[in-house]
């Protein structure tokens, strides 16, 4: 089994990040990467560029980190509530998914939370007081 040695253009799951150099089959890397243009060769000329890739990376993932920690703190402060129909014996009509609350705190705060970005494990369909997870970065959790 041959492998190549490739530079990741993108994050890909499981493989690397921007601008690392890894070795894979050769048959991943001519029917996968290189057309999709997610990677190129790690040829001599390529792999002096890396550095530069890499400095790049580093500054864009230091801004990513300082903003996800401004917005944490901003968040933890962030109380909300939402209205939501009962009917008898307490029983909600409907549930509060993540859109909802994405939809919220983009509406009372201004801060721009993917939805996916809240881990909340099933739509809420009772009534309480609830704290919601929100992943920011991957190290960064509000």
């Amino acid at each position: 089994m041959a492998t190549v040695e490739v530079i990741l253009k993108e994050k890909i799951e499981g493989l690397g990040a921007e601008a690392d150099v890894v070795k894979v089959k050769r048959g991943f890397a001519r029917n996968f990467l290189l057309p999709q243009d997610r990677a190129y060769e790690a040829t001599k000329s390529n792999l002096r560029h890396v550095a530069q890739l890499k400095e790049a990376r580093a500054r864009r993932e230091a801004e990513e980190l300082a903003d996800a920690e401004n917005t944490a703190t901003k968040l933890k402060k962030l109380r909300l509530s939402i209205a939501l129909s009962l009917g008898q014996g307490g029983k909600a009509f409907g549930s509060v998914t993540t859109a909802d609350i994405a939809a919220l705190i983009a509406d009372k705060s201004r801060l721009s939370i993917d939805r996916h970005q809240l881990l909340l494990d099933a739509p809420i369909k009772t009534l309480g007081s609830f704290e919601i997870p929100v992943k920011l970065h991957p190290s960064v959790e509000a």
